[in-house]
């Protein structure tokens, strides 16, 4: 017998239609990753190690083939996807050098502090957690300082040995390998929603293992925006394109290296499917990357950038090339898989 295919043909996970238009083309993609190391390549120092490069111009998600966005809710996606199995074989065994982990986890950990001091406001008072997709531990660390006992869960062994290592509590696996009665008051997903096989299906996980009440916050790229900017770089004059370009690069967007590209109201639309009620959305940009390998230039460029996208981001959550959504969950019982 042949191998099965690593790719197959998708829908909308939100609205469940196949009625899309094309956003980028492999030919685009292509493209993209091109102004991606071009960005960078003049703003690293030219020892930079290649392991110090992940998650700014390597990316664990290999570049789409095609992407679409759904003609009903918006959501953009990759179409065709890599199958689930092969989503996660990818983050189970990749992973940066010890000190690519400690820069992470260092750049992390101020909006970690921000995130968890949300969920203790939106709780009203401390409780226990769980983050899903919990890699370098900031946001484990950071909820303990908030007065919230949140363990962490994620496929990767040497992450986990790394959030370890500062003392967090993680268990290798995903939500569902939890006992069936592990109920909690909130459960994180941040960065990591976007990437999963099956978001539709860990939101119904983490309703059943959530208390009447409890929270759901969910950190996303938004689709909307890398679909608008990415026309504007396609076919924008000579400073539209170099804004856009700017605006993609400094926010991991170019060449989307994720699985799926929530928007504001499709984001809305399955979490109310499944029995959330959205509290607040908050628009925001990438954490700083930039470290000791980056030139003095690009790490003030990077400043300035942020912030005034930043100043955007938090007026407009609908241009904010980051979304943070901040749901409870309803006491209703919850729809059928």
């Amino acid at each position: 017998m042949g191998q099965r295919p690593s790719y197959e043909i998708g829908r909308c996970i939100v609205c469940g239609q196949r009625d899309a238009a094309l956003v980028a083309d492999t030919e685009d993609v292509r493209a993209e990753l091109e102004a991606l190391w071009e960005y960078h390549a003049p703003r690293l120092r030219p020892e930079t190690p290649p392991r110090r490069l992940a998650d700014r111009v390597a990316f664990s998600e290999p570049p789409p083939i095609r992407l679409v966005e759904c003609a009903h809710c918006g959501l953009v996606y990759r179409n065709p996807a890599e199958r689930a199995s092969r989503v996660t074989e990818l983050y189970a065994r990749g992973a940066p050098s010890q000190d690519g982990l400690r820069a992470l986890h260092d750049a992390q950990l101020p909006t970690a502090r921000a995130q968890a001091r949300r969920v203790r406001r939106m709780l009203g008072r401390g409780g226990t957690g769980l983050e899903v997709g919990s890699y370098v531990g900031a946001f484990l660390l950071a909820a303990r300082s908030a007065g919230l006992r949140v363990d962490g869960l994620d496929v990767n062994l040497a992450v986990n040995a790394f959030a370890r290592g500062l003392g967090a509590r993680v268990q290798d696996g995903e939500l569902g390998d939890l006992p069936r009665d592990r109920v909690v008051d909130a459960i994180a997903i941040w960065n990591t929603f976007d990437q999963l096989a099956d978001p539709r299906g860990l939101t119904y996980e983490a309703w059943r293992r959530l208390r009447p009440g409890g929270v759901l916050a969910i950190r996303v790229p938004n689709g909307a925006v890398y679909a608008r900017l990415h026309r504007l770089v396609a076919r924008g004059n000579r400073v539209g394109r170099a804004v856009a370009r700017a605006v993609l690069a400094q926010n991991n967007l170019l060449a989307f290296p994720y699985r799926w590209g929530f928007t504001v109201e499709s984001l809305r639309r399955l979490l109310a499917d499944v029995g959330f009620s959205v509290a607040s959305v908050r628009g925001d940009v990438l954490v700083p990357t930039a470290d000791e390998w980056t030139r003095g230039w690009a790490r003030w460029e990077e400043r300035v950038l942020k912030r005034a996208m930043g100043a955007v981001a938090s007026a407009h959550a609908a241009w904010a090339p980051w979304l943070e959504i901040y749901a409870t969950r309803d006491g209703r019982a919850v729809q059928a898989v």
